[in-house]
C-alpha cells in the first residue's frame, strides 16, 4: 500500500513540475511522504494542542473581547510560544469593543393563569431591557413575512424570528448561513417596523434548552432595540403557545451594556524561512470567544492548533524555507478588528503574503482544506498535493472560504485557506454554555494540527 501512495505521489509531483528528473520526483515525493509521517507521529505520539487548551480553558475560561480573561489569555499566548522557541513573539496592538452580559438573562410568557420561564440569552451587542419589558407577540419566518405584515400589527410588540435551520442541507455550515441574517439583522428590521424587540431562534439544529449568543448589529437612525436568543425548545414552546393564545405577553429582562472601547492585542509567533524569509504563510485562530462557556471549539481549538502546526515543524526537524507566522487574533467574534489590523500593518510594512491558513470550524476530525481564491492554477497547483495528506484522511483540497480572521488578507495572500474539519456537531454547541473543554477529542484535535502542519510543510518547501 505504501509503495502504490508513493508511486501516485511521485506522478502527482511530476505532473506539477516541481522537480525535473524523474528519479528526483521519486525522491521528493518520498521525502515528503516521510516528512509528512513525521509530522503525525510527533502529534499522535507527543502532541501539546490538548494539553494547551486545557489550560486556556480551565484555567482561564471565556474570552470575550475587552474582558480581563482576554487579557490573560494574550498573556498564555505569549508565554507559550515564547516557551517553544520561536524565533520571534510580539504583540500588534488593537482597540476591541467591550460589551457586557451583565446579570443572568430572564425570559417568561403568560398563557392564561401563569407564567412559564424559557431558556434566553442576549445576543452579542444588544442593548439592554432598563428592568421588564413586556410585550405581545408576532411571529415570522422570514424578513420577507415581517415586511408584508402591516405596521399596525408589529408596532409595540416583540418580532419572534422562528426560522429553523434547513436540515436537508448536507453542510450545517450552509443552514446556519442562511438563517443568521435573523440573528444579524432582526432587530433593526423589527424596530424599522415599530417593535419593541427582538426573539430569535437559535442558530442550531439541536433541540435542547441552550440558547445560541453570537453577534448583532445596530443601524445608525435606527431606534436600538433588545435582541435575544431563545433556545430551540424554547422558542418551539413560545411557538405552540401562540397558536393557542394569540395575544400572550413576553416578559423579558437583560442587563447587558457596551462600555468605552479597549486596548488588546494580536499574539504573533514567528519562524524565520531558511531561504525565503520574505514570503510568508500565516495560520491562526481567533483568541477571543463569547462568554456563556469556556470558548473551546470557537476557537481554542484553532489558536492551540495554530501554534502547534509551527512546534511540529520544529519538532520533525523541517524548519519552513518560507516564514510561517501562527497569529491568535483578537475579537473575530464581535467586530474583526484583530484580522482587519493584521492585514493593515502587513500592507503597510510591504510584506508579501505568499498563504494564510485559519482554524474556526471547532476541533474535529479533520477532512481538509477550502481554498479561497481567484487564481485557478493555485487551486490546481495545491490539489496536486492531495495524495500526499489523503492517507491522513486530510486530502480534500476544493474551493472554499477561507475564514474571518484571514479576510482582509484578500488582497494580499495568493490563497486563503480554511481548515475543514467535520462540522456536523459543531452547530449543538457553537456560542452557547455547552462549548466546554469537554466536548473536544484529544485525537481529533492533535490530528487537525498535523494537517494543518502538513500543509505549511507543502506551501513552504514548493511556494505558489
Amino acid at each position: 500500500m505504501l509503495h502504490r501512495f508513493l508511486t501516485a505521489a511521485a506522478a502527482v509531483l511530476l505532473a506539477a513540475g516541481l522537480a525535473a528528473p524523474a528519479t528526483a520526483q521519486t525522491a521528493d515525493a518520498k521525502s515528503d511522504s516521510a516528512n509528512i509521517r513525521k509530522i503525525y507521529d510527533e502529534a499522535l505520539l507527543r502532541g501539546q494542542s490538548y494539553e494547551n487548551l486545557r489550560y486556556l480553558c480551565q484555567n482561564i475560561g471565556g474570552r470575550l473581547s475587552g474582558s480581563p480573561q482576554a487579557e490573560q489569555a494574550v498573556q498564555w499566548g505569549k508565554q507559550t510560544m515564547e516557551k517553544l522557541g520561536f524565533d520571534r513573539v510580539y504583540l500588534q496592538e488593537v482597540m476591541v469593543p467591550h460589551w457586557v452580559r451583565g446579570p443572568k438573562e430572564k425570559g417568561s410568557f403568560k398563557a392564561g393563569k401563569g407564567n412559564q420561564s424559557v431558556a434566553v440569552c442576549a445576543l452579542g451587542g444588544s442593548v439592554g431591557t432598563k428592568g421588564k419589558l413586556k410585550a405581545e407577540v408576532i411571529e415570522v419566518r422570514s424578513m420577507q413575512e415581517l415586511r408584508d405584515l402591516p405596521t399596525e400589527k408589529v408596532k409595540g410588540k416583540f418580532v419572534f424570528f422562528n426560522r429553523p435551520f434547513d436540515d436537508r442541507l448536507i453542510e450545517p455550515g450552509a443552514a446556519y448561513s442562511a438563517a443568521g441574517d435573523q440573528r444579524r439583522s432582526g432587530a433593526v428590521e423589527a424596530a424599522k417596523r415599530g417593535a419593541v424587540g427582538a426573539l430569535v431562534r437559535s442558530l442550531t439544529s439541536a433541540l435542547d434548552d441552550n440558547p445560541h449568543t453570537g453577534t448583532m448589529r445596530y443601524e445608525d437612525g435606527v431606534t436600538q432595540v433588545p435582541a435575544a436568543a431563545l433556545s430551540t425548545l424554547a422558542a418551539n414552546r413560545l411557538s405552540e403557545q401562540l397558536k393557542q393564545t394569540p395575544g400572550l405577553t413576553f416578559e423579558l429582562e437583560m442587563g447587558c451594556q457596551t462600555l468605552p472601547d479597549v486596548k488588546s492585542y494580536n499574539v504573533v509567533g514567528e519562524i524565520k524561512g531558511s531561504k525565503y524569509p520574505d514570503e510568508i504563510i500565516t495560520v491562526g485562530g481567533h483568541l477571543d470567544s463569547w462568554d456563556l462557556a469556556q470558548g473551546a471549539h470557537d476557537d481554542g481549538t484553532g489558536c492551540v492548533q495554530s501554534i502547534e502546526a509551527l512546534r511540529l515543524l520544529l519538532a520533525s526537524g523541517l524548519r519552513p524555507e518560507r516564514t510561517v507566522r501562527a497569529v491568535l487574533f483578537m475579537n473575530e467574534e464581535n467586530g474583526n478588528r484583530g484580522g482587519i489590523k493584521y492585514a493593515e500593518l502587513a500592507k503597510a510594512a510591504g510584506e508579501k503574503h505568499l498563504a494564510a491558513i485559519e482554524s474556526d470550524g471547532g476541533g474535529f476530525t479533520p477532512r481538509g482544506f477550502g481554498l479561497e481564491t481567484n487564481n485557478k492554477a493555485t487551486v490546481t497547483q495545491m490539489q496536486k498535493w492531495s495524495p500526499l495528506l489523503q492517507p491522513y484522511n486530510a486530502g480534500n483540497l476544493q474551493p472554499g472560504h477561507g475564514g474571518t480572521d484571514i479576510g482582509p488578507l484578500k488582497d494580499q495572500a495568493k490563497v486563503l485557506i480554511g481548515y475543514d474539519c467535520d462540522s456536523q456537531r459543531y452547530f449543538d454547541i457553537h456560542h452557547t454554555a455547552a462549548d466546554n473543554f469537554d466536548k473536544v477529542h484529544k485525537r481529533e484535535l492533535e490530528l487537525g494540527g498535523a494537517a494543518m502542519a502538513s500543509l505549511i510543510y507543502l506551501l513552504s518547501k514548493y511556494g505558489l
